[in-house]
């Protein structure tokens, strides 16, 4: 059962996903974000981040059940996320094609300015880049490496904790 705190920061990228603000995301939704983040992605294949970015479609999907609107509801999206535990390779595989896509440059960091390109695209309008990165860059070097960011979105995805840098991965929580 997902806590008030899952919900909250799930909610958040929910509703950036979710196109025509319905409330149901739906394959469409999926395919519009591979496409948002085709178009400004770093060192990714493009074919590679859209096979990473719907491929979440189907399992979300399959947990929905039968109910025939072939959509799903943020319910049915935080009962995926918390099995995520149990599916670390496709968290991590995930990761790694996000992390790819933000490092625009290609130099194995995601920079402040980088980490602002992915909070636009994802949420598809700015967010206070400056005030966030500063709670996932731990070690003050001013930028991300790979390993970091595995953590960090281990921790959105898949924790629970409110103080774990990664529950800010796409920026400020909704008040």
């Amino acid at each position: 059962m997902a806590s008030e705190f899952q919900r909250k920061k799930v909610g958040g990228v929910f509703r950036a996903m979710d196109l025509d603000g319905d409330g149901r995301l739906t394959q469409a939704d999926f395919q519009a974000l591979a496409h948002r983040w085709t178009a400004v992605a770093g060192s990714v294949p493009p074919e590679r981040l859209v096979s990473v970015m719907t491929g979440w479609w189907p399992v979300l999907r399959a947990a929905a059940g039968s109910d025939g609107d072939d959509t799903v509801s943020l319910d049915q999206v935080l009962h995926v996320v918390d099995g995520l535990g149990d599916l670390a390779d496709a968290v991590t595989g995930t990761a790694d094609a996000m992390f790819e896509a933000i490092d625009l440059n290609g130099d194995g960091l995601i920079s402040r300015s980088e980490y602002g390109a992915l909070i636009e695209t994802w949420n598809g309008a700015p967010s206070a880049a400056d005030e966030i990165f500063p709670r996932l860059d731990l070690d003050g070097d001013g930028h991300l490496t790979r390993d970091e960011f595995r953590v960090h979105w281990t921790e959105f995805w898949a924790g629970d904790d409110p103080d774990a840098p990664g529950s800010y991965v796409f920026g400020a929580l909704a008040e």
